[in-house]
């Protein structure tokens, strides 16, 4: 792993349990594009320190030196126009490595704490886009972090939606527009007990998991211990979860090469489609979110075909956050969801749910 990355954060392959939401994280890195992820749970179940610990596992990112964008140097999909223009005037450019930022979305935060701001006065007497960068910028190409997502204001969630969803933030006042490339894993945690999101807004949330309390005495006496020794020693923590957490890394960047490779039979897209159409789930995210998640599955198992239980270990998180149509009703289990899938796939509820049960065990 990259000798620049020496923050002392809890290692990712040291967090006991919660195997739905660590696959469902590495999923979203492995294909930014099926949408982020919607944790809902318990206090203190590890969700932030998970979280964090996804970021620290990632490898370095090249950068422009001096973007406030995080720009990529030779993708010009993950450039700002500055960058993009100084690179066709045929500027040479200096670059560097930083790790995958990792930005944490304040619930009092403004629009123009988040999206950026505009010197209006500046820009008109001076003639330059005096722009102020946001935590959008900060977030491009990493991960951003909003816990208490129910609370946040229904605004600032669709902005952040927004971006997630297009790659792009866009900004405007006074006729003048700023326009920079924001492409992020959104990732949003909550407790139920304090309020629900729209259905509408959480429809947006590619996948969407449950984190409970760990209950065996054995194991939160394990996860104590493990906090402890991390506490007392980082150091030492951290350089004997080393080689797992490099297998890790190298399965993650291994899984992102090859996911380009990876096909999905027509037949199982059309079991997908026909699980949304038995669970009448509005709109076709479920379905591009399923398909995408199963051909990131794969990959990350080093496959180049998805098979019936990829979509098995991914369709539960992928679908139970749409089913809500009344914003009163609560998130499903997951119980419908298994249900459609032993219909429609022609299996066994009793050993399906074994195998849901062993794919996160």
């Amino acid at each position: 792993m990259s000798s620049t990355r020496k923050r002392r954060v809890f290692p990712f392959t040291a967090v006991i349990g919660q195997e739905e939401m660590k696959l469902a994280l590495l999923l979203n890195v492995i294909d930014p594009r099926i949408g982020g992820v919607m944790i809902m749970g318990d206090r203190g179940t590890g969700k932030t320190t998970t979280i964090r610990a996804l970021a620290d596992l990632l490898p370095a990112i090249p950068i422009v030196e001096g973007d406030p964008y995080n720009s990529s140097p030779s993708d010009p999909d993950l450039q700002s126009t500055e960058v993009r223009e100084r690179l066709d005037s045929g500027e040479k450019i200096s670059t560097s490595e930083t790790q995958v930022p990792m930005v944490d979305l304040p619930l009092g935060a403004t629009e123009d704490r988040l999206c950026g701001t505009i010197d209006i006065e500046k820009a008109l007497s001076e003639g330059v886009r005096a722009f102020e960068p946001g935590l959008l910028a900060k977030a491009n190409r990493g991960l951003l972090y909003v816990d208490e997502v129910n609370l946040l204001d229904d605004h600032l969630v669709d902005v952040l939606l927004d971006s997630a969803a297009s790659g792009w933030n866009t900004v405007e006042r006074e006729g003048i527009s700023v326009r920079h490339p924001a492409r992020f894993v959104l990732i949003g945690s909550g407790n139920p007990e304090e309020g629900e999101l729209r259905p509408q807004l959480l429809d947006r949330f590619g996948m969407s998991v449950e984190v409970c309390t760990v209950r065996e005495a054995e194991l939160r006496v394990k996860v104590v211990d493990q906090r402890t020794a991390f506490d007392n020693d980082p150091e030492g923590f951290s350089s004997i979860k080393q080689s797992s957490q490099d297998e890790l890394q190298n399965k993650v960047i291994q899984a992102q090469n090859k996911l380009k490779d990876v096909n999905i039979d027509e037949d199982l897209r059309l079991r997908i489609s026909a699980v949304c159409g038995e669970l009448d789930v509005d709109g076709l995210r479920g379905d591009i979110v399923t398909n995408r998640a199963s051909r990131a599955l794969a990959a990350f198992e080093g496959r180049t075909e998805v098979l019936e239980e990829d979509i098995a270990r991914v369709i539960s998180c992928s679908l139970r956050h749409r089913l809500r149509k009344d914003p009163l009703e609560q998130v499903d289990s997951g119980d419908r969801v298994v249900k459609a899938f032993c219909k429609v796939f022609e299996r066994s509820e009793e050993s399906s749910l074994k195998d849901f049960e062993l794919a996160f065990s």
